[in-house]
């Protein structure tokens, strides 16, 4: 029978941290029986891993696919405490313990081909025999480098996509043209986008649909086992909505509408500033059209940034 009886993380309630903060927490052991010559240690860890199979040409080798994978470690903290008379009476014990996010590390994140993540780990060993173990994972966002000037820019911004249409048959030709305009284009997480877009529907046909959603578009960089590099790009969406204008044949339409962001998100990156990931963010418009095979997209590019803790008051 183990003397561990118990072993329990405390943490604050905090829903996000930010890279640059703090977190401070208590470790605490309930023990059945007198432990001798015990370890007791928290650890701070952060990850970062990727893996996709890609696939050879069918006309070289059919049956030739090729594995990349590649792996970061973004934090890694100890502390381990000290044990008087390395012995521990039945009953419980606190320890308490503190650590610091590096302030230049990313958000977490999850998707189909690789994560991101950040736990906090309590141990209790005796005679290197790992006795109790608990695992806390904690969600943290990321910051800016350039979050001030990031910040500053208000700049307004307007795309239009138009598409030629051919319906019943190729008998009847016609054009939509999308209009989506923001009044800036950098936005922090949890921030809500509001957005206009008009809709000028030249053709017979009613416009009865438009989904507009955020997309995140994630780079991946991967090793191959001789270590060849490779780049996989993919993308999924953070938030949607769908409009239904009813816009008439030959009229325009003008909608107004709002997406809100997730609380945490990775912020925008450049490939170089990443060693295995990196994001972008654009904003769509997508809208299929009845009677027809064509579909009319429109793409705004926005950027997600994060400013540190002690710069929230001086945000826009």
């Amino acid at each position: 029978m183990t003397a561990v009886k118990a072993i329990n993380l405390v943490l604050p309630e905090i829903e996000v941290y930010s890279a640059g903060s703090s977190i401070c927490g208590q470790l605490v052991l309930n023990l059945s029986s007198t432990l001798v010559d015990p370890v007791v240690k928290v650890e701070l860890v952060g990850r970062g891993y990727l893996s996709w199979h890609q696939e050879g040409n069918p006309e070289l080798d059919y049956e030739k696919t090729t594995a990349y994978t590649n792996k970061a470690v973004y934090v890694s903290k100890a502390k381990k405490f000290h044990i008087a008379d390395s012995c521990l009476d039945s009953g419980i014990h606190t320890f308490d313990f503190h650590f610091s996010f590096p302030p230049e590390i990313p958000s977490t994140f999850t998707s189909k081909i690789g994560c991101i993540s950040y736990f906090v780990q309590g141990i209790c060993c005796s005679r290197s025999t790992v006795l109790a173990k608990e695992q806390r994972y904690v969600l943290l966002q990321g910051i800016s480098g350039g979050h001030m000037e990031h910040a500053k820019d208000k700049a307004p911004v307007v795309v239009e996509a138009r598409n030629d249409v051919v319906y019943f048959c190729c008998l009847i030709h016609g054009s939509l043209i999308l209009q989506i305009s923001l009044e800036k284009s950098i936005f922090l997480p949890g921030e809500t986008i509001v957005f206009a877009a008009d809709i000028d529907n030249r053709t017979c046909i009613y416009i009865r649909k438009i989904v507009f959603a955020v997309r995140c578009i994630v780079l991946y960089r991967g090793f191959s086992n001789r270590g060849d590099q490779y780049s996989l790009e993919d993308q999924n969406e953070v938030t949607r909505l769908e409009c239904r204008p009813g816009t008439a044949p030959f009229h325009s339409t003008r909608v107004i509408n709002a997406l809100v962001l997730p609380k945490q998100l990775p912020v925008t990156s450049a490939p170089e500033q990443s060693n295995i990931m990196s994001f972008k963010y654009e904003l769509v418009g997508t809208s299929k059209l009845p009677c027809a095979t064509s579909t009319i997209l429109g793409r705004v590019p926005i950027i997600i940034t994060a400013i540190p803790e002690h710069l929230w008051s001086k945000a826009p």
